[in-house]
C-alpha cells in the first residue's frame, strides 16, 4: 500500500493556508543482533551506543518464562552502533535494574547519569499485583554509580498499583516526560501523557497529550525528537493494520495532526519504539513483521531526505501614516529575515495593507515599509509557534519626513566617550540618506554634543568627531559631501540640568550624547521629490 503525502489545511481566522508535511523516505536493515524471540525498544546512550531489551542471558539468574508467549522475561542490553548501522557489543546492563521479571522500555538524560525505565510492578522484593490479580507495568528511574552500575532505583510517585504506567520519553532539555498508561480517565485503552520535571526533580500534575494524539485504541512509546517532534505508535490512526509509527509537531498550545510514516517503517503488523538521531538522520524501531528474525525485530533506517512538518502562518501588514492614521495605499512593503535579506516584496492595496500568507511558525521576522513623501519604518516581529494561531497583525506608522526645520528622525546617540556610529543610529542614519536621495536639492546640518562630564575643551573636540562620523557615515552610503556639513558643539547645549556638578543617571547623561539634524538651506528649498527613474 502507498502512502500519499499529506496535505495540511491550516486554518487561520482570517485565511487559509495550504501547507504540506512529509514523513520522508527511508531505507530500513534488520540488525544481526536480532534473536528468535522478542527483541525491542531502542533508546540512545549518547552519540555511540543504544540500551534496547532482549531475553535474559544471565545464567546466575534462573527466570521463568512469560505465560503471554512462552518467552524469557525481558533483561536491558547495551550495545555499540556501527558505522552500517548494525548493534555490536551487546552488554547487560550492571546494577540492580534487571530482575527475574520485564525491563524495557528506556529514556536517558543528556547527562547519561539517569535513566527511567519500564519494569513489572517488583519492587523490594514485592510482586504487587492489582484488585484483578494483574501485575501492571511501572515505572522507574535510576542512577549511574560511581563503579558504572545503575543503582538508587526508586518507583515513579504516580505509579499506582490498579493500571500501568511505561515507555518513557524525555524532552531535549530533560525538563519533561512523557510516558504511556492505561490510568481511567483516558480516551481509550493506553494514551500518552506528559509531566514537568521540576529542578529538584520532582514531578507537576499529568497531563493528557489530548485528542489530536489519543484515539480510543492504543497509543504507544512515545519519543521526542528535534524541534519538538513526537514520534509514536497508534492502532486508531489513520495506518496500515495493527501498530503504525506516527510524528506530530508539538507547538506552545496545541499539536499538528499525526502524520503517517508510511513504508518501510510501517507494515501490517506491529511497528513501534522509534528513535533517531537527528543530525545523522538515522535511528531505530521495532516491529514483528512476517520477514523478521523472531518475534519483535529491532530495525535500523537512514532517512534521506528526513520527514518535514511544515507549521505556516500569516503576517497581516497595515501601513498608515503616523501623523494622520490614514492608509498608505501602494506603499512598499518588504519582509525579511533576521539578518535582514528581503525574503519578499510586495505592493499594499488600496488599505494600505498585504497579508504574508507562507510565513514559518516560531521564526523571527523583520517587516519594513516604503513610500515617497514618508520616512522608512521597520518592526521586528516574531510569529507564534502554535499550528492554529490566527493572522499576526502588524501596524507600520510611516512618519512624515519633515518637521519644522529638521528631517524628522530621531535623535541619535553616542556611549560615553566613544564616537562610533552603533546599531540604533545607523538606521536613523538611513533615514537621513533616504531623504537626500528622495529631495537631491536638499542640504543637511548635523550638529553634535556630549554630556557635561569632562574638560570643556576636550568636549568640543569628542563632539566635533562625532559629527564628522555621522557626516562619514552619511556620506558612504553616497551622499555627496557637499551636501552636508557639520558642527561640534561641546556641553554647550545640554537638553536637561545635568551641568558640571550636578548628580545624574547614565540615562539622564546619555540624553546629551546626541547627533541633530536641521535643513541647511531652508529659505531656498522646496520639498519637491526627484522623478521616479
Amino acid at each position: 500500500m502507498k502512502k500519499k503525502i499529506t496535505l495540511l489545511l491550516l486554518m487561520f481566522s482570517m485565511l487559509y493556508v495550504t501547507a504540506q508535511s512529509t514523513p520522508g523516505v527511508y531505507t530500513i536493515k534488520n540488525l544481526d543482533v536480532n534473536t528468535k524471540e522478542s527483541d525491542f525498544g531502542t533508546a540512545f546512550l549518547g552519540k555511540d551506543k543504544v540500551i534496547f531489551a532482549a531475553p535474559t542471558t544471565n545464567t546466575m539468574i534462573v527466570k521463568k518464562t512469560w505465560k503471554e508467549n512462552g518467552q524469557q522475561f525481558l533483561d536491558m542490553y547495551t550495545g555499540l552502533i556501527t558505522s552500517d548501522r548494525q548493534l555490536i557489543e551487546k552488554k547487560r546492563m550492571p546494577g540492580d535494574v534487571n530482575t527475574k521479571y520485564h525491563e524495557a522500555g528506556v529514556a536517558v538524560t543528556k547527562d547519561l547519569k539517569t535513566i527511567y525505565y519500564t519494569a513489572n510492578n517488583f519492587y523490594e522484593k514485592k510482586f504487587l499485583t492489582d484488585s484483578s490479580g494483574i501485575n501492571n507495568l511501572q515505572m522507574f528511574r535510576a542512577s549511574l554509580d560511581v563503579e558504572g552500575k545503575w543503582t538508587e532505583k526508586e518507583k515513579m510517585p504516580f505509579n499506582h498499583v490498579e493500571y500501568s504506567i511505561g515507555h518513557p520519553a524525555l524532552n531535549h532539555d530533560d525538563t519533561k516526560l512523557y510516558f504511556v498508561s492505561d490510568m481511567p480517565g483516558g480516551y481509550g485503552g493506553t494514551d500518552i501523557y506528559v509531566v514537568d520535571i521540576n529542578e529538584d526533580g520532582s514531578f507537576g500534575p499529568i497531563v493528557n497529550l489530548g485528542p489530536k494524539i489519543n484515539t480510543e485504541g492504543r497509543e504507544m512509546f512515545p519519543y521526542i525528537g528535534k524541534d519538538n517532534i513526537l514520534y509514536f505508535s497508534s492502532d486508531s490512526q489513520d495506518g496500515y493494520g495493527s501498530l503504525d509509527i506516527f510524528a506530530s509537531k508539538i507547538f506552545d498550545n496545541t499539536v499538528s495532526m499525526p502524520l503517517n510514516l508510511g513504508e518501510p517503517i510501517n507494515s501490517v503488523a506491529d511497528d513501534f519504539a522509534y528513535i533517531i538521531d537527528d543530525e545523522k538522520d538515522t535511528g531505530f524501531f521495532s516491529s514483528n513483521r512476517d520477514e523478521g528474525k523472531g518475534d519483535d525485530d529491532i530495525y535500523s533506517f537512514l532517512a534521506d531526505p528526513g520527514l518535514q512538518i511544515y507549521c505556516g502562518q500569516s503576517i497581516a501588514v497595515y501601513v498608515r501614516s503616523e501623523a494622520s492614521g490614514e492608509a498608505v495605499p501602494g506603499a512598499t512593503i518588504e519582509l525579511r529575515d533576521e539578518s535582514g535579506e528581503v525574503m519578499e516584496s510586495v505592493t499594499a492595496g488600496s488599505d494600505g495593507s498585504y497579508t504574508f500568507v507562507e510565513t514559518i511558525c516560531d521564526t523571527p521576522y523583520v517587516l519594513f515599509a516604503t513610500n515617497k513623501g514618508f520616512l522608512n519604518a521597520e518592526q521586528a516581529v516574531r510569529t507564534a509557534n502554535d499550528i492554529d494561531q490566527a493572522a499576526l497583525v502588524v501596524n507600520l506608522n510611516l512618519p512624515q519626513q519633515f518637521v519644522s526645520n529638521k528631517v524628522n528622525i530621531n535623535t541619535i546617540y553616542f556611549d560615553f566617550d566613544k564616537y562610533n556610529i552603533r546599531k540604533d543610529a545607523a538606521k536613523e542614519l538611513d533615514k537621513v540618506v533616504q531623504v537626500m536621495n528622495e529631495y537631491p536639492e536638499l542640504l543637511i546640518e548635523a550638529g553634535s554634543y556630549t554630556d557635561s562630564r569632562g574638560k570643556d575643551e576636550y568636549n568640543m573636540k569628542l563632539s566635533e568627531r562625532r559629527a564628522k562620523s555621522t557626516v562619514d557615515y552619511i556620506v558612504s552610503k553616497g551622499i555627496d559631501a557637499s551636501r552636508i556639513t557639520y558642527q561640534g558643539y561641546g556641553e554647550t547645549h545640554l537638553v536637561n540640568g545635568c551641568s558640571n556638578g550636578v548628580k545624574c543617571s547614565e540615562e539622564e547623561q546619555q540624553l546629551n550624547r546626541r547627533t541633530e539634524f536641521k535643513i541647511a538651506n531652508e529659505s531656498g528649498f522646496e520639498m519637491v521629490p526627484a522623478p521616479l527613474e
